[in-house]
């Protein structure tokens, strides 16, 4: 859920842009107006216009979203998460997704899935969670 909440996110900073290209109107599906009567030459192929729809990628949005919160969580900034500086992190992110949802956990249940979260999250088994190993963690290991 945690990166739902973060792909949501992502999806909202990237809304703007998406909507910028679905308001240009298709050349292609615009209907060609009728002219004079002019000698016939071969049709010349349209360029393909830069806005054909690349989708946003959202491990770009997390690492942004990751750049900018890591400070903030990183408390003896050290560069790297370890397990109360990663857990406040998540509980914070739990405590939006319950919330957006209406949903509700113990706190118990609640911190046996921050700590199970960094189990996951610590790939290299370091005891701290590094920027990539968080971006990894929180895009669904599509980074």
């Amino acid at each position: 859920m945690i990166r739902t909440i973060l792909f949501t996110t992502a999806m909202a900073i990237a809304a703007p842009a998406m909507a910028q290209q679905a308001a240009m109107p298709d050349q292609a599906a615009t209907p060609a107006t009728p002219q004079a009567a002019t000698p016939a030459t071969p049709a010349e192929p349209q360029a393909a216009t830069p806005q054909a729809a690349t989708p946003a990628n959202p491990t770009n949005a997390v690492a942004s979203i990751v750049d900018t919160e890591f400070p903030a969580y990183d408390a003896n900034s050290d560069g790297s998460l370890d397990q109360s500086e990663f857990s406040k992190w998540m509980v914070a992110l739990k405590d939006q997704e319950m919330k957006a949802t209406g949903k509700s956990l113990p706190a118990e249940q609640v911190t046996a899935w921050a700590n199970g979260a960094f189990t996951t999250a610590d790939a290299d088994k370091s005891t701290s969670i590094s920027k990539p190993e968080l971006v990894t963690y929180l895009s669904g290991g599509a980074a």
